[in-house]
């Protein structure tokens, strides 16, 4: 059964997947001629229809549209340039290139069914805010450097660094192709919200913009003046949609890699727009079903020589606000695309170049998220060192590593923060000695009866408090504060507002309390928790009382034998 799937809102759902197509057509084939150069523009718009149809009538959040995206066009650019660093030619028309790509593609594809079997989609959305934001700023940041070349109407290749050396070292603007670009960037940037409402500012630009060149900057008119053409899209592959095999057998280490980055970046691109879906729509998505029909969307596009994609958060929203809301409007969105791609595959070769660079600079811009980059270090500066981090190593390094970089120092300090508060207590319930021999304890929260049974105690019994589940994070602490056990009679351990106790932590209270018994001292662990008493008894530990003010009673009968001794 379809998730979602109900024709109560059919004319809600045609007519958002209608305008949510209108937004895909000149996104897809922009996001194709980014990633795969010249020529791959209809590569994107396959991709568009075949991701587009399959996640929705497989996927696991009913209004989502999915496409191809910024950072699935990002890494396709990257296996591109990956292939091409071992020899294999770029040129499209050599056929070399392509099979290889779509064979990532297939087995990204299958990955990603993988991660919906075995059910890892919840796990995948727990990305800290800090690395999302990193990531898709510097997604943002590649998107706008690989576009400044096409841009200008200089051709570019390969990643950032690549690109932007070719541009500077072949610096020979196309004054045509700026022409085209600022007009574009004109049309996406200035159009009235009450027009872009009714036609977006990306379909407006390459209704205005493509006939305009047609006319203007003509391959003869241009001849003519002794010009330079002006670069297009170029010829487009009769027939539409046709099955291809990829390529498995040539350079399969580096596709076998390409594919689970490109996994492991849908699944989260997808996730994330399932999270803004239900915001909207008011739904709960099935992130284990959206990732299997994801992946099946991806690898039936490796298969028809389509782009890779993931669930497209400005498609979505869209499709949301325009009526949207079940599997049938994704699914009328790619039936859209494809009438498209069989009708109109002569007029699309004359696109230009630098206006689907136009409207990329635009989604760039769009991606980047300038709220948080602006302002991240006034709310904590380590959250702001692992947010520009992730950023300048998703654009210059690699980008799995800028996400498995940011997400693991990301948790280390969060694990840092977290232990911090469970070990206030220890700090804040040690005995301070006062003038007349007495202890009092900071901890407002113990009672008058409690407080006056330690004043007994004259400063001769330690008394530490954990507070929280204890990971790992926190045995560290408990150790380093082992030797103090040396310096009174009595150590009480009061864990009864901790749930939970970690391994690592467990076995630093055992080390603690045989600390306390190897210097002939008295312990006690205070505990109101059945399990976390189950545990410490499984790990040996025996000296456990029921409550707080039952350790201090037997601390003081401690102290009086002691005496007596």
């Amino acid at each position: 059964m379809i998730h979602g799937f109900h024709t109560k809102n059919l004319r809600g759902d045609l007519l958002g997947g209608l305008t949510a197509a209108v937004v895909a057509l000149p996104l897809a084939l922009a996001f194709g001629n980014a990633a795969l150069g010249p020529g791959g523009a209809i590569y994107g718009l396959y991709g568009a229809v075949v991701v587009g149809f399959i996640a929705a009538l497989f996927g696991g959040t009913p209004a989502q549209v999915s496409g191809p995206t910024g950072p699935m066009s990002v890494t396709v650019a990257g296996v591109v340039a990956s292939l091409a660093s071992v020899g294999v030619s770029r040129d499209l028309g050599a056929g070399e290139i392509l099979p290889l790509v779509m064979a990532a593609v297939v087995i990204g594809g299958l990955f990603q069914v993988l991660f919906g079997i075995l059910k890892l989609g919840k796990y995948i959305t727990l990305v800290p805010y800090s690395v999302v934001s990193g990531f898709m700023s510097g997604i943002g940041v590649i998107i706008l450097a690989l576009q400044l070349g096409p841009l200008l109407g200089i051709s570019t290749r390969g990643g950032v660094i690549e690109s932007l050396s070719t541009l500077t070292n072949n610096f020979e603007p196309n004054g045509a192709a700026i022409a085209v670009a600022v007009m574009t960037l004109a049309i996406v940037f200035l159009t009235p919200r009450r027009i872009s409402q009714w036609i977006p500012s990306p379909l407006l630009a390459l209704l205005i913009v493509t006939p305009l060149s047609m006319i203007l900057f003509g391959d003869a008119n241009l001849q003519a003046r002794g010009l330079d053409p002006l670069p297009r899209i170029g010829t487009i592959p009769e027939g539409g949609l046709t099955f291809s095999m990829p390529n498995w057998n040539d350079h399969f280490p580096v596709i076998l890699k390409a594919g689970l980055v490109l996994a492991v970046l849908g699944a989260i691109d997808s996730l994330l727009t399932s999270l803004v879906a239900d915001n909207i729509s008011q739904t709960r998505h099935d992130s284990d079903r959206e990732l299997i029909g994801q992946g099946l969307g991806n690898s039936l596009a490796g298969l028809m020589t389509g782009l890779p994609g993931a669930g497209a958060t400005m498609r979505t929203v869209i499709n949301i606000k325009s009526g949207g809301s079940t599997p049938i409007s994704g699914m009328v969105h790619s039936a859209v695309l494809l009438i498209v791609l069989v009708g109109a595959g002569p007029l699309a070769a004359e696109i230009p170049t630098a206006l689907l660079a136009g409207i990329l600079i635009k989604v760039g811009l769009d991606i980047i998220d300038w709220g948080f980059l602006l302002r991240a270090h006034k709310l904590s500066s380590k959250t702001a060192a692992v947010m520009y981090g992730v950023l300048l190593m998703t654009v210059f390094w690699d980008l799995i590593w800028a996400v498995l970089v940011g997400v693991f120092i990301a948790n280390m300090l969060t694990i840092d923060s977290i232990t911090q508060t469970q070990l206030e207590g220890m700090e804040a319930d040690n005995p301070i000695e006062t003038s007349n021999g007495s202890s009092i304890p900071n901890d407002p929260s113990l009672s008058q009866e409690e407080q006056a049974l330690l004043d007994k105690c004259a400063g001769e019994v330690m008394l530490f408090r954990l507070k929280g589940p204890l990971s790992f994070g926190a045995a560290k602490g408990i150790t380093e504060r082992m030797m103090l056990v040396r310096n009174y009679k009595v150590l009480i351990l009061d864990i009864t507002d901790v749930p939970r106790l970690g391994v690592t932590a467990t076995l630093a209270i055992e080390d603690m309390v045989q600390e306390a018994k190897n210097n002939s001292r008295k312990a006690y662990v205070a505990s109101a928790s059945e399990n976390v008493r189950e545990r410490l008894s499984r790990f040996g530990v025996e000296v456990i009382v029921q409550s707080r003010k039952e350790a201090l009673e037997a601390s003081i009968k401690d102290l009086e034998e002691m005496k007596k001794a």
